[in-house]
C-alpha cells in the first residue's frame, strides 16, 4: 500500500515513513515536475516517484533488520 502511495504521492509516503527532509526535498521536485509536465515535468515527477520508493524500501528493510537484531539479542539472554 505505502509502495502505490510512492507512486502517486510520493512525498506524503515520505512523510508516513518518518523521513521529513527527504519528504520536504521530494516535494520540491514534485510540484516542480507537475507545474512544468508540459515541457517536460515528467522526468522530475519520475524522478521523485523512484526517490520516493528507494527511500520507503530502505525504511522498511531497515525495520526488518532491526526486528532480526532484537530477536538474536533477546536469544542471547537465555
Amino acid at each position: 500500500m505505502i509502495y502505490l502511495l510512492a507512486v502517486i504521492v510520493p512525498p506524503l509516503a515520505l512523510l508516513i515513513q518518518g523521513k521529513i527532509f527527504q519528504a520536504v526535498f521530494n516535494a520540491v521536485l514534485w510540484i516542480l515536475g507537475l507545474v512544468f509536465v508540459i515541457i517536460g515535468g515528467w522526468i522530475l515527477w519520475a524522478i521523485t516517484v523512484l526517490h520516493a520508493i528507494i527511500v520507503v524500501h530502505g525504511a522498511r528493510a531497515d525495520a526488518n533488520t532491526q526486528k532480526i537484531v532484537d530477536a538474536i539479542n533477546a536469544n542471547k539472554g537465555n
